[in-house]
């Protein structure tokens, strides 16, 4: 059994841990806000045993948090947003301890294909300036970051993939929405749009579920699309499977 640490026991942390025994993993340490305050349950102490952890906070805890981590040498997957400008940064951290780090706006193997289809949606547009692009997506009231790391990282990818013409980006937050991404592009003589909508956070926990068990056999820094596409598509500046 892979032996599991929470750093982030709301909402997420909990759905992970309902579904963990299928992944042959044991959730073995929890610690949110009252626990570990500042930092103060990250210890050797608490984590002796520990196989990996999955962090889910805030933008305001992530990188404390992930220092900690990195200096107790534990494989960690996060899928908090909010933080990407630091990355190289954090990836040295664990690069430099020979750590192993996953991190993705969104750890939704249906968002990850997506993102899959945007790249090509966005490559064949570029060739055609009277078309016009927006992205647009929408979460629950909670959310704190906006527009979304999701939204943020689709739209780099249509740069990435060619499309230079601008693209409207814009964000709403209401309700208890888990998550709903649009990518569109319009003309004078018709309009196509891409869509995800999330159901619930099943799909994301199964992603970081699924990254966990991988890191275990896999050194170095990972966008979540090494995982599944084998990518090595890393943003902290390095390409190469242990970048």
């Amino acid at each position: 059994m892979m032996r599991l640490a929470l750093v982030g026991y709301g909402k997420m942390g909990r759905v992970i841990e309902s579904l963990a025994a299928e992944y042959e993993a044991e959730v073995v340490l929890r610690l949110d806000e009252f626990n570990n305050a500042n930092g103060a349950g990250m210890t050797p102490e608490a984590f002796a045993g520990v196989d990996a952890a999955i962090e889910f906070t805030a933008p305001d805890a992530v990188l404390g948090n992930l220092g900690r981590l990195a200096e107790l040498g534990i494989p960690t997957v996060c899928g908090t947003t909010g933080w990407y400008n630091e990355l190289p940064a954090v990836a040295e951290q664990f690069r430099s301890r020979g750590g192993r780090l996953v991190y993705a706006p969104n750890f939704s193997i249906g968002v990850n294909l997506f993102e899959r289809i945007v790249s090509e949606a966005a490559a064949l547009f570029a060739a055609y300036a009277e078309y016009g692009a927006w992205a647009w997506e929408m979460h629950h009231d909670q959310k704190k970051d906006a527009p979304s790391g999701t939204l943020k990282s689709l739209v780099e990818t249509m740069r990435k993939s060619g499309y230079n013409l601008p693209v409207d980006v814009s964000s709403s937050r209401a309700g208890k929405v888990p998550g709903t991404h649009v990518i569109g592009f319009d003309s004078a003589a018709d309009t196509i749009e891409l869509r995800h909508v999330a159901r619930n956070r099943e799909g994301f926990a199964r992603g970081a579920l699924h990254a966990a068990r991988w890191l275990l056999k896999h050194e170095g820094v990972h966008a979540f699309s090494d995982v599944l596409f084998g990518d090595a598509d890393v943003r902290a500046g390095k390409r190469g499977s242990n970048a």
